[in-house]
């Protein structure tokens, strides 16, 4: 089936067309022709199979519909972060573009004043995490009683972020007759529970294949001491000097270091974790998704959600503690059927964390074997000479043997 074949309206079809979209992706497939019938949906599908696209294009087609005869809000997706409020809000705004509906992302760490006018100028579409949503309902800035539509994006890290309140604190502002969709990587007791709280009827759809990482990536598991790592780094970067490559690394702290050992060695790079101001973190990341900026080293702050074009590598410097989170940094590459890279650095010390990884994807991680040889001449040839110690050995032993010429 094409997309071509829906029955939704000529200006989406020829968004879609424009943007690349052919045929939906299996989430897709199964969740568009439900939610345009009017049925709460509740789908459960592993990062980059296509889900903000899978509620935006019905949405927006019943919308478009019937625009001319309602004001106020018709959808409200809500969602934990504000990268992926502005994220879906543009999504919104690029599949929609010929439709006249007009979309808002509404987050916090920015001035409200703008967001308080675009509200006052009417919107059909908002894309908002919990936090500026009700400041600007106390505030009497914010109606959501005409909402024909509550979607909630990332319903697991909602929870994993002490949303749930707010999920059903948010309730009280929308009307009872609604049609609610609820998005989630992951299913959990929590997870079902709460979709039950707000869903009714609903069509649930699941798509989990065996191993969550996605066949379009190829992940793999080197063997790395952690004061090795950045040697490593190093290497993979500049062997791959055109293309995107997304970092990972445990802890604020340890981002700024990583930084800092590539420019050392002369590597452009750009640090993201919750310690930057929002408009900071938003320009960096435009600035590494049109690739101003070829390597971006963040914390597990870009690990869910974020959909940045033609990431070729994902690295994970620093195995992560939490084996979900694994999943969703391998997702960051490997997007919309094309392939993927995803590479882990594992130190001894982090081997509990790789043993936990691979009895959550249920799938053991092939293991790229070094050679002690290669191992050493990717020391040898970094830039960094602070602690090479075999240079240093060598050059040493250079100068003895001056000595003793001379």
């Amino acid at each position: 089936m094409k997309f071509s074949d829906y029955n939704i309206s000529k200006e989406i079809k020829s968004q879609l067309d424009i943007l690349g979209y052919k045929r939906p992706t299996d989430i897709q497939f199964k969740a568009i022709s439900h939610i345009l019938n009017g049925e709460d949906v509740m789908a459960i599908a592993q990062t980059g199979t296509g889900k903000t696209a899978a509620f935006a294009i019905p949405t927006l087609n019943i919308i478009q519909q019937k625009s001319k005869y309602s004001k106020g809000v018709q959808c409200l997706v809500m969602v934990p972060t504000r990268e992926l409020a502005k994220q879906i809000a543009k999504v919104y705004r690029e599949i929609g573009k010929k439709t006249g509906v007009k979309t808002l992302g509404l987050f916090g760490g920015v001035e409200q004043e703008l967001q308080i006018s675009t509200l006052n100028n009417g919107i059909d579409v908002l894309v908002s995490s919990p936090g500026r949503m009700f400041d600007l309902i106390s505030q009497g800035h914010l109606d959501l009683s005409s909402a024909k539509f509550l979607v909630l994006d990332e319903a697991d890290l909602m929870l994993d972020m002490g949303f749930a309140k707010d999920i059903k604190d948010v309730m009280r502002f929308l009307p009872q007759k609604r049609q609610t969709l609820f998005f989630s990587a992951t299913i959990s007791k929590k997870i079902k529970s709460l979709a039950y709280d707000v869903v009714q009827n609903a069509i649930r759809i699941q798509i989990s294949p065996k191993n969550p990482v996605a066949k379009t990536i190829t992940h793999t598991i080197i063997d790395v001491k952690m004061d090795d790592k950045r040697f490593f780094l190093e290497n993979i970067i500049k062997e791959n000097l055109e293309k995107k490559i997304i970092v990972f690394v445990r802890t604020k702290v340890r981002v700024e270091r990583v930084v800092a050992a590539m420019e050392r060695v002369d590597v452009a790079s750009e640090a993201l974790h919750g310690g930057i101001e929002q408009k900071d973190r938003f320009t960096i990341l435009e600035s590494f998704s049109t690739g101003n900026n070829k390597v971006l080293i963040t914390t597990d702050v870009a690990c869910r959600g974020i959909d940045i074009p033609e990431v070729e590598f994902v690295i994970n410097y620093d195995l992560p503690d939490n084996p979900e989170n694994y999943v969703h940094r391998c997702g960051r590459t490997g997007r919309a059927g094309k392939r993927g890279q995803a590479l882990s650095f594992c130190d001894p010390a982090e081997k509990e964390f790789l043993k936990a990884i691979e009895e959550y994807t249920g799938d053991e991680i092939d293991v790229f074997d070094v050679s002690k040889g290669d191992y050493l001449q990717i020391l040898n040839d970094s830039d960094d000479g602070t602690n090479n110690w075999q240079k240093l050995i060598d050059q040493n032993n250079t100068f003895n043997d001056l000595d003793l010429e001379w």
